[in-house]
């Protein structure tokens, strides 16, 4: 349990950053549109990778915190037994999502990226770089559901 404070911690932190670089970063693109009338080139882009980042990473966070917004009426009318059986049933499908989706999927984008070496076009940032943030954030959502799997058995 030790383990999954520190990550939440550290994601927690790292969202808090992220998303304060974002609003400073939009500040600047507003400030330089309207107060000096020649808007910044790379603000624009900057915004939309962090907005991808806060997205991804925040939904990793929400998982792990179980603040994910959830339809509780078949569970809730479910005995104890079932209930456990079905929230098992639940996390089973989000991991093998995440697996397929988000770890597979995304590390292949990642490498598919990286090889045909594609740069974003303002600030020439790898977009396997930007991308990274897919696996990533499968694997935490896959850490989480298997510590609560764990943890309720």
């Amino acid at each position: 349990m030790q383990l999954r404070k520190t990550i939440d911690n550290v994601l927690a932190k790292a969202l808090v950053i992220l998303m304060s670089i974002m609003v400073l970063n939009v500040l600047w693109q507003v400030a330089s549109r309207f107060l000096l009338g020649s808007p910044s080139s790379f603000t624009d882009e900057l915004a939309r990778y962090l907005m991808i980042w806060v997205g991804i990473l925040g939904a990793a966070y929400v998982s792990g915190r179980n603040m994910h917004v959830a339809i509780d009426v078949l569970p809730n009318r479910l005995s104890g037994g079932a209930q456990k059986k079905l929230m098992l049933l639940v996390r089973l499908l989000i991991i093998l999502f995440c697996l397929v989706a988000l770890v597979i999927g995304g590390s292949r984008l990642v490498y598919i990226t990286y090889v045909l070496g594609q740069n974003s076009p303002a600030l020439q940032v790898p977009l396997a770089v930007v991308y990274s943030v897919i696996p990533i954030s499968g694997i935490l959502i896959i850490y989480y559901k298997i510590s609560d799997i764990l943890k309720k058995a």
